[in-house]
């Protein structure tokens, strides 16, 4: 932490990775980064595992499949003569879903290195970079699927396609959490891509991974076609670096390279089965380990952004973690059930093992995540559990995380606050039960004060603070202090630690 600040240990710091097998890279050309995790030595390290060969539990919201036109497994539409060996599942691919694939062009700021002359003479080192992505058309309104990382802090935008032609472009919205992102272009202007589901993918089928790898050094628009298999389904990423649900995935040996992020991935019938997000490698180039995002849950979460303009995040109240024990390497525990809660109305209680929602196999505590995930808010699920050897059933309601259903309340310009509550904290997983937790703050306020999105304010100048109405209060009082000149100290809770920041509040 900063100068100003005294810092004790809070809590216990979560548990590392340990062991090199590679690193996750999001596979954009100047816009991904490198996703890893540190090891007890300090080194970079991520692993993937292997979450069960289960497939995805399908779409998940009614009307996703109709609203985007997705179409079961049919033979691929009347092509031009080409001799039945020549029509591979990768020729189909590319006459299928070529035209709907777009480049995505982005310039943004960035941070360069400062060097020691920099910092004595005070020089900006922020300078303007381009980014490259791919995506596809996915309605007749324009909306195009990418990834988040894509477009992440792009403050211009290009949309291209295989002709060369550009279109303008305005981001509809992103989600960091699943890495989706939704582009808007002018309607019709690019074919709709055929759309498929990950539901009933089977291992070892072919799979195409279509996008433009090449950052335009090939001087083509037209996207690039690798081919390769199902490698495995419902893959799990584990990474501590990055607040990212990289779970039940999509493995394919399909060349995934810089540049392919947001791209389809494809199978034999030319129909979109996934979104290309990542490869695990060490060299940064493809080694035959690449993820795509099931198209079932991508759609679920474009249709949130398009309708809502948010991704609603459900929540259950319920805090479900892997526990190895006797006969199993990891058991989907019920550790923490939140009161007032969902789970504590549908009868959930701490030790519960958790089978299957629906009738998707749970078997860790990822699963349980992304089961939740591609449901969606404002349904009710069947969930089968274990209580004392007894299988047991009941039906859970999947509710908006609390703090998004908190009142805001903007306690310095710049500064939104919401009260700390027992679902909050159980949501959050914060290490104080009380308080007034940070939901959004300009980037002014965070330099001038040091504070950040998610620290708890627990105090101020010696009261303690255990509303986001108490910390306006304090905050106001001082501000109209002239004897202090709106000086304030701050006690903030920032994950396991303590400290606190010194300030000026007021004109």
């Amino acid at each position: 932490m900063r100068p100003n600040q005294n810092h004790t240990r809070t809590g216990i710091a979560a548990g590392r990775i340990i062991g090199i097998v590679g690193l996750l890279f999001l596979a954009g050309l100047g816009v991904g980064a490198i996703v890893s995790s540190m090891s007890e030595d300090g080194e970079a390290a991520a692993r993937t595992r292997n979450a069960g060969s289960g497939a995805s539990s399908g779409l998940a919201s009614a009307g996703v499949a109709e609203r985007f036109d997705v179409q079961s497994a049919t033979p691929a539409s009347q092509q031009p003569v080409v001799s039945g060996g020549r029509l591979t599942p990768s020729v189909v691919a590319a006459r299928e879903v070529g035209p709907s694939v777009v480049t995505i062009r982005v310039i943004r700021t960035v941070l360069g290195r400062a060097s020691v002359f920099d910092e004595l003479l005070g020089r900006n080192t922020r300078r303007q970079a381009s980014g490259l992505g791919s995506g596809f058309v996915i309605d007749d309104q324009g909306h195009v699927l990418t990834n988040h990382h894509v477009v992440r802090d792009a403050e211009r935008m290009q949309v291209v396609d295989e002709r060369g032609r550009i279109f303008a472009a305005e981001i509809v919205g992103s989600d960091e959490i699943t890495d989706l992102a939704v582009v808007r272009i002018e309607s019709g202007s690019v074919p709709i891509a055929p759309l498929g589901t990950s539901a009933d993918l089977v291992v070892g089928e072919p799979a195409i991974a279509i996008g433009n790898p090449s950052g335009y050094q090939l001087a083509n628009t037209e996207p690039t076609v690798t081919s390769g298999v199902i490698s495995g389904v419902g893959r799990d990423i584990v990474s501590a670096s990055e607040e990212v649900l990289y779970a039940d995935m999509i493995q394919t040996d399909a060349a995934i390279n810089p540049g392919n992020s947001g791209g389809p991935l494809v199978n034999a019938d030319g129909r979109v089965i996934g979104v290309n997000s990542s490869i695990f490698s060490l060299s940064g180039g493809s080694e035959g380990l690449g993820f795509a995002i099931p198209i079932d849950r991508a759609l679920r979460i474009a249709a949130e952004i398009i309708d809502v303009g948010r991704v609603r995040r459900p929540w259950v109240g319920l805090s479900v973690v892997s526990q190895s024990t006797e006969g199993y390497v990891r058991l989907p525990l019920v550790d923490q059930v939140a009161p007032d809660s969902p789970g504590e109305r549908a009868g959930f209680r701490q030790g519960d093992v958790i089978e299957r929602v629906n009738d998707r196999e749970i078997r860790h505590n990822l699963d349980w995540d992304v089961a939740l995930v591609d449901v969606g808010v404002n349904h009710v699920v069947q969930v089968a559990f274990r209580r004392d050897g007894r299988e047991m059933t009941t039906e859970l309601e999947l509710e908006e995380i609390p703090s998004a259903r908190a009142d805001r309340v903007e306690v310095l310009t710049g500064l939104q606050m919401i009260t700390v509550t027992p679902q909050i904290q159980q949501e959050r997983s914060l290490f104080i039960e009380f308080g007034a937790l940070i939901v959004d703050i300009a980037d002014g306020v965070a330099r001038t004060t040091n504070l950040r999105q998610g620290d708890v304010i627990y105090g101020i100048n010696g009261n303690e603070v255990r509303s986001v109405d108490e910390a306006a209060q304090l905050f106001t009082y001082y501000a109209r202090q002239p004897r202090g000149n709106g000086a304030v100290r701050v006690y903030v809770v920032r994950g396991d630690r303590r400290g606190s920041f010194d300030f000026q509040v007021g004109s």
